[in-house]
This record gives C-alpha cells, sequence and structure tokens, in this order.
C-alpha cells in the first residue's frame, strides 16, 4: 500500500452482512469492470478493508475486447463499449486472486461466457482458488441462442444459472441487466434456479453522437451507459426485485457516497457495488462506507443491516 492509502474510519457500528452465504465485513464492494482486480487501487485504498473486491469479468480463453474509441462521457455519466476484454481464466487464477488472498480481501469473481458451457468451465476452472463467491454476468451475447443477451430471457436465464448452481456450492450471484421489459421475471427465474443472490443493475443501453462529424462516439455505435445518471432506475429496480424475491440484492448503479448507498439498501439491497466513481474518485470505495457510517452514527442505527428494505412507502 501507499502512503495516500486510506481505510474506513473506526466505529461501534456493526457493518457486517451476509450476501446469500458470502460474509462481508461492510456492505461495499466494487463494480466489475472498474477496479480490474484491486492492484491497481491499492495504492489509494486498503482493498482488503472492502466488503469485497469483484474482479473483472473473466472467461475461458480470454477475449480481445472491441475497438476504439470505446469510452465516452455524458453529462452525469459515461458510456463504454470495451467488450469484457480479458485474459482469460488461467491468468486470473496464476496472478490475480492469489494477489488478493495473499493481502487477505474478499474475492468475488465475476464470471462471463458467450455460451452456458463456457461458464460452467470457467467456475470449474476457479473450483481450487481461494475464491468467496462467483458473480455471474448473464448480460453476454450467447452464441448458443443467436447472440440473444441471456438475461433478457426466461428460458436462458432457467439454464445457465442452473449449470453454474450444479458446478459450485459456493455463493452464486447472479448480475442481472436493467435491459428488459420486467425485471422481477427474470429476479424470480435467476431465484429459481439457484441463485444465492442477485446483483442489479448492469449497464443500461445508450448512444453518444459527434454532431458535427455526424459520426458516433463509439466504434460499436452502442454502449453501457452508467454513473450517477442511471442511479433512478436502478433504486427503482432494486425496490421491484426486493418485492418480488427472498434471496439478498447487491444494488449498484450511481452509487458515489455513502446516501446513495444508503438509498440503496433501504430500497432493498444488503450491500452495494460502486462503480464509475471510482475512475473519478480513486477513494470512493472508502468515501462511500465512511457516508453510511456517519449516517448510521447520525440515526442511532446500531446494525447497519437494519436499514435493508426499511423505506417507508
Amino acid at each position: 500500500m501507499g502512503e495516500l492509502s486510506r481505510t474506513p474510519r473506526e466505529t461501534a457500528v456493526d457493518l457486517s452482512v451476509d450476501l446469500g452465504g458470502l460474509k462481508m465485513k461492510n456492505p461495499v464492494t466494487v463494480a466489475s469492470g472498474t477496479f480490474a482486480a484491486g492492484r491497481e487501487y491499492h495504492d489509494f485504498v486498503d482493498v482488503a478493508s472492502l466488503g469485497a473486491v469483484t474482479t473483472k469479468g473473466v472467461s475461458l480463453n480470454g477475449w480481445e475486447g472491441n475497438a476504439s474509441p470505446r469510452i465516452a462521457e455524458t453529462p452525469s455519466g459515461m458510456l463504454n463499449s470495451i467488450g469484457l476484454q480479458n485474459p482469460g481464466v488461467e491468468h486470473l487464477k496464476a496472478d490475480e486472486v492469489p494477489w488478493l488472498a495473499g493481502i487477505g480481501a474478499t474475492i468475488i469473481v465475476n464470471v462471463s461466457g458467450h455460451s452456458f458451457d463456457e461458464y460452467v468451465r470457467v467456475i470449474e476452472a476457479l473450483e481450487e482458488s481461494p475464491v468467496d463467491a462467483y458473480e455471474v454476468n448473464i448480460s453476454c451475447p450467447n452464441v448458443d441462442a443467436g447472440g440473444m443477451t441471456m438475461g433478457c430471457h426466461v428460458p436462458s436465464v432457467e439454464k445457465v444459472v442452473g449449470m453454474c448452481r450444479e458446478a459450485t456450492k459456493r455463493p452464486l450471484i447472479v448480475k442481472l441487466t436493467p435491459n428488459v421489459t420486467d425485471i422481477t421475471e427474470i429476479a424470480r427465474a435467476a431465484e429459481a434456479a439457484g441463485a444465492d443472490a442477485l446483483s442489479l443493475i448492469n449497464t443500461l443501453l445508450g448512444m453518444a453522437i459527434d454532431a458535427r462529424r455526424r459520426k458516433p462516439q463509439l466504434a460499436r455505435v452502442v454502449g453501457g451507459f452508467s454513473g450517477p445518471a442511471i442511479k433512478p432506475v436502478a433504486l427503482r429496480m432494486v425496490w421491484q426485485c426486493h418485492q418480488a424475491v427472498d434471496i439478498p440484492l447487491l444494488g449498484m448503479g450511481g452509487v458515489s457516497d455513502g446516501t446513495d448507498a444508503v438509498e440503496f439498501m433501504l430500497a432493498g439491497a444488503t450491500a452495494v457495488a460502486v462503480g464509475t466513481a471510482n475512475f473519478v474518485n480513486p477513494h470512493a470505495t472508502i468515501d462511500v462506507i465512511d457516508g453510511i457510517v456517519s449516517y448510521c452514527e447520525e440515526q442511532g442505527v446500531k446494525h447497519v443491516s437494519e436499514l435493508i428494505g426499511a423505506l417507508e412507502c
């Protein structure tokens, strides 16, 4: 750790939560793809002091990702079309997981795949590694279904979650895409197929245009929209899913400070993930934890789990 590396401040508030069998020392992790595997941020935050570290999405043999430009800034947000670029599961096993385990971090590996079988093979490859939970990204295009996004279709959700469930006894968190007509239908399908928890929301679909050039700002035209602008949509979907399922929720989408995190917990989230904010402020995760602590102390909350679903409608 560097001299600027920060840890959460001391408190008497009990910050621990249980996310579908994953014990977290506080309710804050990071959104996959915004934190790599944590090493790059260790000069700014004590990565092991987070509730968990969620790795960048990993596939079986690695993916090259999409052509540039693949990042565009928008008002109160950003677009990305990185394309889940990663070096593959063997690199993660040999390099990233041992480093995270060595510093004492709680590890969630985000699993990606272009086919049902690829998800299973990635999990099988990690079963002997010191991983604490899997987050299954079902927002990938499925070559088994003509390129359709897996998470948009109940039968494919049931199939991929069921296959992953058979492959592991570790906590299985299923990450939901918001780009559906009814997210509660997908949430119920994932729960029925064996998910221990759900994470939501993944990025919305968006685009940005350069009017002077009359061209899209992203090479692939459309990308994933994230940041503060999507928080109202994310809160609404977390609230809806909290009514619809009995398993815990990991809320994300525009979490930048402690108040944002508390809002997600009141809506029904057991824990939250900080994503785009990490790019703006590399201390964002610690700021969020400290902000939750300040809220709890001011409100006389002794255990952060008291906040889960405590919204008064």
